[in-house]
């Protein structure tokens, strides 16, 4: 039996989070947008869907590149909206690791 330890359970939450923010700093939400949990969870499922994870970094990388003072502004929104799904229900619509259909 394969026993998983507090870091790699704590690294792997990590990665989810990571992942959960590059989806939605790459979606269309706007902090204009009436944001609930599951606008915010469809825009990240419907952003992997299109990009893969891979392409939403990809996306994220670019605009810290050409807009970084952009890009950090709706970084610091991306990761308060993330943290606050997270306070809210500890088992968030989306875990990061659903499929399309």
């Amino acid at each position: 039996m394969t026993r998983l330890n507090v870091t790699e359970l704590n690294v792997t939450e990590l990665n989810v989070t990571d992942t959960r923010c590059a989806a939605l700093f790459a979606s269309g939400l706007q902090q204009s947008d009436t944001l609930t949990d599951d606008a915010v969870a469809e825009a990240m499922q419907r952003t992997v869907r299109r990009f893969g994870v891979r392409g939403c970094e990809g996306r994220l990388a670019q605009e810290f590149g050409d807009h970084p003072e952009a890009a950090l502004d709706r970084m610091r929104w991306v990761r308060q909206l993330v943290r606050e799904m997270q306070v809210a229900s500890p088992r968030p619509a989306w875990n990061g690791s659903q499929r399309a259909a």
